[in-house]
């Protein structure tokens, strides 16, 4: 018997009216947000001709802008459907200055604050830098990454306020979403303090893994992960159908999680849930977004298939819209339906971008 359920015409055509309904009432779930913050700054320029030092292009920049990643992108998610956000994570410090944010990190508050998000939860630490991604446009073409980052772990004062500030929170929210990229915020056991304290609220987490941590974050809600990152937990590469549904149950049982949702780019996603002896599979949207400036709505009627000109920052739009729809009452099925959608909206923009109730609502019309 095929152990797979794809979400069929039939099933969304039920389930967007529902998803409809409940686009309201995302405003009223409590979300607390950690993990490594982090800053995307891009430069745009245009490119008409190749250095004649180098087989490379020469870049005549236009303006430059910044915006959240990591952590702060999933916040930022959150709010842009009207969701109430706290976010904890570290920013770089500047040691004896009244001023105790580096560059990046004052810049790191300023994007938080523009996005609705407080950030009475960033602690700056001086022994550290904040994490800044900077990208090169030119034609809307990305033509290089620079990363500036340090990777070492909290110091145990840094962890513990950091811990403290989030315990007291949890008080006053309804679910906690851990975002880990690798950047020293998110260690084994500053994770299983996490899951710990939240377990013993009974607040649910939301987590997306880094493949650095094998053993962290039992007794998760839900693990999102991609499938690059599935294939590395159970060891070897996903390619057919049967490789992704073995890999989803392993890591149900390795996760002690009570699901676990695997992104699968123009395969849609694969949901797993520990009380189900099937899975669904999500096909990836069909409608084509056509490309606008970052942050701006774009949606073709006229087209039939999915036209992407960035991934960046999807897997976060997809951690944030499913983890607030199932608090807000979505089944994880519709959940993960709802975000596949939010997803496909965000790949139609060129950098770091958010989805709106607009945006996510025209959307789901168009499926």
């Amino acid at each position: 018997m095929d152990s797979k359920n794809n979400f069929m015409k039939t099933e969304s055509a039920q389930a967007i009216p529902r998803l409809k309904r409940l686009l309201p009432q995302l405003r009223k779930v409590r979300m607390a947000v950690i993990g490594d913050l982090m800053l995307d700054r891009y430069v745009w320029g245009t490119a008409h001709r190749l250095s004649p030092e180098a087989a490379v292009p020469v870049v005549d920049l236009v303006s430059e802008s910044n915006c959240l990643g990591g952590a702060g992108n999933v916040a930022a998610n959150l709010a842009s459907l009207g969701a109430r956000v706290r976010i904890f994570g570290v920013v770089g410090g500047r040691a004896g200055h009244r001023n105790p944010d580096d560059e990046a990190g004052g810049e790191l508050r300023a994007c938080l604050r523009r996005a609705g998000v407080g950030d009475r939860g960033v602690v700056a630490d001086a022994h550290r830098i904040t994490t800044v991604k900077t990208r090169i446009i030119a034609r809307h073409q990305q033509i290089v990454r620079i990363d500036r980052e340090r990777r070492e772990t909290l110091s145990a004062e840094t962890e513990e306020r950091l811990f403290r500030m989030l315990l007291a929170a949890l008080k006053a929210v309804d679910a906690v979403v851990l975002s880990d990229y690798d950047k020293g915020v998110v260690s084994d056991a500053f994770a299983e303090r996490i899951l710990h304290a939240s377990h013993k609220s009974k607040i649910p987490v939301f987590v997306k893994p880094n493949t650095s941590r094998r053993l962290a974050y039992r007794g998760a809600r839900a693990i999102v992960c991609n499938a690059k990152e599935a294939g590395f937990y159970v060891s070897r590469a996903l390619t057919e159908e049967k490789s992704f549904e073995e890999a989803g149950r392993a890591l149900l049982a390795h996760f002690g999680s009570a699901a676990v949702v695997i992104t699968r780019g123009e395969a849609g996603m694969s949901i797993f849930e520990e009380n189900s002896p099937t899975y669904v599979n999500i096909p990836a949207t069909s409608f084509e977004i056509t490309y606008e400036r970052l942050g701006q709505a774009a949606v073709d009627r006229r087209g039939s298939g999915r036209q992407v000109f960035d991934v960046t920052g999807a897997g976060d739009t997809v951690l944030s819209v499913l983890s607030l729809a199932v608090v807000a009452g979505a089944n994880l099925a519709e959940a993960a339906y709802l975000a596949n959608t939010a997803a496909g909206v965000v790949v139609g923009k060129l950098g770091t971008a958010m989805v709106t109730p607009i945006e996510l609502a025209a959307a789901l019309d168009e499926t």
